[in-house]
């Protein structure tokens, strides 16, 4: 019974439809004379605004009075947005909804109107009639055969406000098109329908910087195969790209679908495979991009678009395989407090998500939320970085910020002290500008009184160094240390044997007092260098080796030594420390290098003997010094040997 009568109603729906949407039509003039004073009008959001009912109410604007605009997110180039920069007609009060820091033009003006929320508690305040939607000027394709229309470029809070709005008028544009999942309104829900055909808004690449390039090399050593992304649209096109063109297996769980994620698509590395729910479907609520990124959304079974309170949901976000949030930061300071929005050359601003992903990949089983932050102003001229937030909203509180990246490297913020937190954000600051931040720090009582300034700090880390190594199902990373790494490396020297001790430091230890460790591992990269192996997740890492060289001027000789847990002794820890200070060493053109060791240790003796030069020893009675000089390679069967690679 339940079946026939369904199959009646669609019967019905099929035949009467058509003449419903006749009768419906009208011009847009005559659809926005339908407005009363006094209402509520929402307008839809970002690309699928719709232009042509727009100008019809802002030509009509001097009939009405005390008429609010709701709208989310706009583009700087849409009408709506260019209609509230104007100052001839003031009848339309325009509230944006906004959770942001950046003070655009178009915004700063009119900021008595902003509403903070998130992104995903809109369609529940339009739901709830809490702020009731009076009408709805809404976009949409032509309807199918069935009589449904698809809300195309913009589901997010649009399905919402039709849905909950007394009045929905529809501009039907074929240039529309047509996305499948929950993005659907049938011609019986839409009571006005202005037919209007003109290319939907749209946006280029955003310009691209070097900075942003150098962010996004950090920012794929966190990006595993088979991850889930959220891309904020702050991300550069080509530096995204080019980050993840050697992925495998990632999915889209986001906000925005944008013409960088159509190209990975198109790459085969967005497959959509491992997502570990919806999988294979590219998920979003929203497009903001090219004519080409809409022509291949249409009727594409490989993407569903769903509702903000959907898409945005932090439960649903975590659900996702391998989570991973990139969003871009306009500031933080040294707590880990950050300002997260569009930046100027973003062409959009309004209401953001950051919260909702930044929240839901944290939970995610092997999620990452990364905050992505230029460490300067576009003039080079301010820190990013400050000590404090000035004037700006806090969007991240520092308790929901893990992995932060710049152009100088990356730091998980995650379970550190204030102070912690402060050395790590000095550590990627830009150069020029922590020396300053280091001071400030102190006086605001981030740092204590006895901490010094390090030549690590200061000095910009030299990535190229880095190298990732196998050894059997765990990869151990080989790379220089950090401020951050002094915790870490104070754990290494306690958990070393006491026999390792007295071969590390010639004499017994018992003691690694933190007031010690920059001895032991500060260094400017150049003259004195530390390298460590490290196993885990990076924020988190175990220190399994540390190597150090520390540069004699008289001789212009490097020291080096060396220690390495016991469970990872014997297994080319060391070798490999070696070969990279040895070349690093090289580079910087430091003669050699020399150690200092008990006859005992034939460990040391024979790992300082595989380097590539001749090695001179000499024993004084109670230390053997070897020495191993760049100019006198070891001769090996008759030829020097091949230089040896980082």
């Amino acid at each position: 019974m339940n079946l026939q009568f369904l199959m009646r109603g669609l019967t019905m729906s099929a035949i009467y439809w058509p003449d419903a949407y006749q009768a419906k039509k009208c011009t847009a003039a005559e659809a926005i004379s339908r407005i009363k004073r006094g209402r509520r009008v929402f307008v839809g959001t970002s690309c699928g605004e719709p232009q042509t009912l727009v100008k019809e109410l802002a030509h009509q604007s001097c009939n009405f009075t005390d008429v609010e605009v709701v709208r989310v997110l706009s583009l700087e180039t849409a009408p709506l947005t260019l209609i509230a920069d104007e100052t001839a007609c003031r009848n339309l009060n325009i509230r944006s909804f906004y959770l942001g820091s950046a003070k655009p033009r178009v915004l700063s003006s009119s900021k008595r109107f902003l509403t903070p929320i998130n992104l995903s508690e809109v369609p529940r305040l339009f739901q709830s009639r809490q702020m009731p939607i009076h009408v709805a000027l809404i976009q949409v394709s032509e309807p199918d055969d069935f009589g449904w229309v698809s809300l195309g470029v913009s589901v997010d809070v649009t399905m919402a406000a039709a849905r909950s709005a007394d009045l929905v008028i529809a501009q039907v544009n074929p240039s529309m098109p047509r996305v499948l999942g929950r993005s659907f309104l049938h011609v019986n829900d839409i009571d006005l329908v202005v037919e209007a055909d003109e290319p939907l808004l749209s946006v280029g690449s955003p310009p691209e910087f070097e900075s942003a390039k150098l962010i996004a090399q950090h920012v794929a050593r966190l990006i595993e195969d088979g991850s889930t992304l959220q891309m904020s649209l702050g991300a550069t096109h080509q530096a995204t790209v080019l980050a993840l063109k050697d992925k495998n297996d990632l999915g889209v769980h986001t906000q925005f679908l944008t013409d960088t994620i159509l190209n990975l698509v198109s790459r085969g590395v967005i497959t959509n495979r491992k997502k570990g729910f919806n999988e294979g479907k590219l998920v979003a609520s929203g497009a903001i991009g090219s004519a080409n990124l809409y022509e291949f959304m249409h009727d594409n079974p490989g993407i569903e678009f769903h509702p903000s309170d959907y898409v945005n949901n932090p439960m649903i976000i975590a659900r996702h395989h391998k989570m991973v949030a990139l969003n871009v930061a306009m500031a933080m300071d040294l707590t880990g407090q950050a300002a997260a929005d569009a930046l100027p050359y973003n062409h959009f601003t309004g209401v953001s998500g950051v919260m909702d992903f930044v929240r839901g990949a944290s939970m995610a089983q092997g999620g990452k939320s990364i905050l992505m932050l230029p460490s300067t102003t576009l003039d080079g001229k301010a820190s990013r970085i400050a000590v404090q937030m000035d004037n700006m909203a806090v969007v991240v509180p520092r308790g929901d910020v893990h992995y932060v990246v710049t152009e100088y490297g990356v730091v998980n913020l995650f379970g550190k002290s204030l102070q912690e937190r402060a050395i790590a954000m000095i550590s990627v600051a830009h150069p020029k500008f922590r020396d300053e931040l280091f001071q400030q720090a102190k006086e605001a009582g981030l740092l204590g009184s006895e901490r010094t300034l390090a030549e690590t700090i200061k000095s910009v880390y030299p990535r190229s160094v880095e190298e990732t190594r196998s050894f059997g199902d765990v990869e151990v990373l080989f790379r220089p240390a950090r401020p951050t790494d002094e915790r870490q490396i104070q754990e290494h020297f306690y958990n070393l044997d006491r026999d390792d001790v007295m071969r590390r430091f010639l004499h017994e230890r018992v003691s690694f007092a933190r007031q010690d460790m920059p001895e032991l591992f500060q260094v400017d990269y150049i003259h004195d260098m530390t390298l460590v192996a490290v196993v885990g997740e990076p924020g988190f890492e175990k220190v399994i080796g540390v190597g150090n060289y520390f540069l004699e001027p008289a001789t212009n000789l490097a020291e080096v030594a060396f220690s390495v847990t016991r469970d990872w002794q014997k297994k080319g820890i060391s070798s490999t420390l070696q070969r990279k200070l040895a070349n690093i060493a090289r580079e910087h053109g430091i003669s050699g290098l020399v150690a200092y060791t008990h006859p005992a240790n034939r460990g040391m003796i024979a790992l300082f003997k595989k380097l590539p030069y001749k090695v001179h020893s000499a024993y004084d009675g109670e230390v053997i010094t070897l020495t191993a000089r760049f100019d006198e390679p070891a001769e090996i069967s008759g030829r020097p040997p091949a230089p040896v690679h980082r």
